[in-house]
């Protein structure tokens, strides 16, 4: 078998929704490790930074306690490699055969062998979203390389939707490089019209931005954050100028469905602030999967 017929034997297994599915697997595992710790990661930045702008000495030189070793095995600056995952009740590190996605949660049933403290049934969630949503990128967009720049772009979308939800933060380090990407890509004849795409990213920021300071100036509150016009100018880069509008309709019925199914089960109190991030991740993934005419033809604008 000579190399090209390799390649082609390659991609016929991995770009398929099968192969892609079992990808999307281990990379649901890889973005749980990312929704847990990039927020950890953005608070011990801004200390540092907060420390550095009012010249306050390092909390390594000035706190005793922070010079001790740092508690269940954590390193004391945290990144996505270090240090290796562990239990955050007992600190029991994670063996690989305790880490396979989805298949060792079920043999563990749920706990942590060592201390018996429940996983969050979030984690197995994260892996089989990701698994389908690689899978669906497969059928939507066919065996060839600009699938995997949708499976990355999927990926994005799920960390990002998470960590909002779990912080209302939507973290720069993910929808600038996101934001970049749909325009890189699109300069590179990959997907949209340069054009297309560059005003997408525009009206999306722009639209967020003029419906945040009307509310400002109206009701002298902040109706969302900044993130989500980063967000916004992401989707509109990937999926060009005539999809905000659906976006942000997609979104404001989603948000509408989510709310009043927290309203009936209680979970959604007064004062909760709800994030907007993952409403426009939803919708904007189903756009990506639907396809821009389908969504055009469902809203009659085709």
């Amino acid at each position: 078998m000579d190399l090209e017929s390799l390649r082609s034997a390659l991609t016929d297994i991995v770009l398929t929704p099968w192969g892609l599915g079992i990808l999307g697997l281990c990379v649901g595992s890889f973005l749980n490790v990312v929704i847990h710790r990039v927020p950890k990661m953005m608070e011990q930045q801004w200390q540092a930074e907060a420390r550095s702008v009012l010249g306050l000495p390092d909390a390594t030189h000035s706190d005793p306690v922070a010079q001790a070793e740092p508690p269940q095995g954590e390193a004391k600056t945290l990144s996505l490699s270090k240090p290796a995952s562990r239990c955050p009740s007992c600190g029991h590190a994670i063996r690989w055969y305790e880490n396979i996605p989805v298949l060792s949660w079920l043999a563990l049933r749920g706990k942590c062998s060592s201390c018996g403290t429940r996983i969050s049934l979030r984690y197995p969630f994260i892996e089989l979203a990701t698994a389908a949503l690689f899978a669906a990128c497969a059928w939507r967009f066919g065996n060839q390389p600009t699938t995997l720049l949708w499976c990355g772009f999927v990926a994005a979308l799920v960390a990002a939707s998470a960590i909002d939800w779990d912080t209302t933060i939507l973290p720069d380090d993910i929808t600038l490089p996101l934001l970049w990407a749909g325009l890189v890509i699109a300069g590179l004849g990959w997907n949209l019209p340069l054009s297309e795409s560059l005003w997408g990213a525009v009206a999306g920021y722009l639209s967020l931005w003029s419906v945040y300071w009307l509310f400002k100036l109206t009701t002298g509150k902040e109706g969302m954050g900044y993130g989500d016009f980063k967000l916004l100018a992401a989707l509109g880069a990937w999926l060009g100028w005539q999809m905000v509008l659906p976006i942000v309709l997609g979104s404001s019925i989603i948000g509408a469905v989510v709310g009043i199914g927290m309203k009936l089960s209680s979970q959604l109190r007064e004062g909760v602030y709800v994030p907007y991030g993952p409403f426009l991740a939803g919708a904007g993934l189903v756009v990506t999967l639907a396809g821009s005419a389908r969504v055009l033809g469902w809203l009659g604008w085709a």
